[in-house]
């Protein structure tokens, strides 16, 4: 898409970036209005049955503008070309891909089912990862060379086809009845407490407890603690219970759950950050670099298969022969805990944001000196480790989110972790915006680091040094708040103090970069 937007759209090289990012960032942020339509409207399959058809006429639309070159844009010399009944055909398809883009098949009562919970994810994201290879390399060769259509009639294709495999598997999956949405449950406790505010809480005997007193999806009871959102279970004085007046207690403790679990979820925002600079100005480098490997000529949109290729292969190595060996070390039975597998990966994303500027200042410096472009292979230092960065965090947080959120609101708590993507996808347009600002002010010539389309007379490599620096602080905040964390159930003893072993597993898996490169 970064290639798209500045080959035929002519965005400049920031303008690309921030396009793709926003892009991104509203497909991630819509799977929550996929969530609260399936749980308060629609069954999940239909649901996922109507987005995938959204997604198709998003195709359509796409195909149509890439394949009639009078639909397509002009060079204007700016960060974004799109204007008039273009642009509206634009944005109407890649906002509809993004609708598009937007499990809980689980028994939590089965032991035999929770015992698979962590394998379902690390195969949930082996299959996103099969398909994603397929796309930067096969999807990407025939669309740069005979035509963008040509690539997303495939792409479409492919979409169609997993719309028919998802419809064929109805009989198998557990349907769930919609009811109430769970984003309608915490909205409610939020604002309800913020209505009883004036009500001073003495005792928990002065709170709502209704006989049935269970969550909405499991029966799952939950105790009661002292908190502000305590007072949206107090009935106040002349009035009676009912929706939008006062709250279970069960409802409120469900809430503060997920607001304890809220320091874990932004402390992963950086990283996927960080990850939007591999899909956007890394893609641009290899462009302006020696793409031939063996006499093959690789497309830089290509080049974002390297951790994709990591992460395929080191996915069942890490199930099948990881996890024995470090459940044998640890006791635990996943190896490592959820909080620790994130802060793996929080850590070396911080590493491949540092050996990205590097590979950059090397890069620049070689074409500027000696007119000389290094090859395409060197970007796949920082992207080989990235791409265990991401197994770990992007796993580990899902997990994290399924087991510890409420019974009755685990399918929005795994959607936290699109959030978080979503998140840090529109904050690296926000960082690309201000570091253009700033610099462009303050530096001598009056330049923006990531100003025009020249990556060899901007700064990417203090860009992503930049970024580097916020990873390194943001893993200590991280280390903070998940040392702090208390699991709300009864684990096992290495459970309880989530980074005991960080530090043996930052070791063992830099070993092990060190060890593939």
């Amino acid at each position: 898409m970064v290639l798209y937007f500045s080959n035929v759209m002519h965005f400049d090289l920031s303008g690309s970036a921030n396009t793709t990012t926003n892009y991104l960032g509203i497909a991630f942020l819509l799977t929550l209005v996929g969530g609260f339509i399936s749980d308060t409207y629609m069954t999940r399959l239909n649901t996922c049955i109507l987005f995938n058809a959204i997604q198709l006429l998003g195709y359509i639309l796409l195909i149509i503008q890439s394949y009639y070159p009078k639909l397509q844009l002009e060079a204007c010399g700016k960060s974004n070309c799109v204007h008039s009944t273009k642009a509206l055909l634009f944005y109407a398809s890649i906002g509809l891909l993004a609708l598009g883009g937007g499990a809980d098949q689980f028994d939590s009562n089965d032991p035999e089912e929770r015992k698979h919970i962590a394998s379902f994810f690390n195969w949930f994201l082996l299959s996103i990862t099969i398909g994603a290879s397929n796309g930067v390399t096969f999807v990407v060769y025939v669309g740069s060379n005979f035509g963008w259509y040509k690539g997303f009639i495939i792409s479409m294709s492919c979409a169609f086809a997993g719309l028919v495999f998802v419809a064929l598997g109805k009989p198998y999956y557990r349907a769930r009845v919609p009811g109430e949405s769970q984003l309608l449950r915490v909205l409610e406790v939020l604002v309800v407490a913020v209505k009883n505010r004036r009500i001073e809480v003495t005792n928990s005997d002065e709170l709502y407890d209704p006989l049935d007193r269970k969550s909405f999806s499991n029966g799952e009871l939950i105790p009661p603690t002292n908190r502000f959102l305590d007072k949206a279970a107090i009935i106040p004085k002349g009035k009676e219970a009912g929706k939008w007046r006062v709250c279970s207690v069960t409802q409120v403790e469900e809430v503060k759950i997920l607001t304890r679990m809220m320091p874990i979820l932004l402390s992963t925002i950086l990283m996927n950050t960080c990850l939007a600079q591999l899909q956007t100005f890394s893609v641009q480098q290899a462009k302006i670099m020696n793409t031939r490997i063996n006499g093959f000529d690789i497309p830089p949109a290509s080049i974002p298969v390297i951790p994709l290729v990591f992460m395929s292969v080191l996915i069942p190595v890490y199930e099948f022969t990881f996890v024995p060996i470090l459940r044998r070390i640890t006791g635990h039975p996943n190896g490592i805990t959820h909080l620790q597998r994130v802060g793996v990966g929080l850590f070396l994303s911080a590493i491949s944001m540092g050996i990205a500027g590097i590979i950059e200042v090397r890069r620049k410096h070689e074409f500027n000196h000696h007119n000389h472009r290094i090859s395409l292979f060197w970007l796949s230092f920082h992207y080989s480790i990235f791409g265990i960065a991401d197994l770990f965090t992007l796993v580990g947080l899902m997990e994290f989110f399924y087991k510890e959120a409420p019974a009755g609101m685990r399918s929005l708590s795994t959607s936290f972790s699109w959030l978080s993507l979503s998140i840090g996808y529109y904050l690296s347009a926000v960082f690309v915006d201000i570091i253009n600002s700033v610099t462009g002010k303050l530096t001598k010539n009056k330049m923006e680091w990531l100003e025009g389309l020249d990556m060899n007379k901007n700064h990417v490599d203090l860009f992503y040094w930049f970024l580097a620096i916020l990873s390194l602080l943001n893993f200590a905040s991280y280390f903070f708040w998940a040392k702090c964390y208390k699991y709300k159930e009864d684990v096992p003893d290495d459970e309880e103090t989530p980074l005991k072993n960080m530090y043996y597993v930052c070791i063992y898996n830099l070993s092990y970069v060190s060890l593939t490169i």
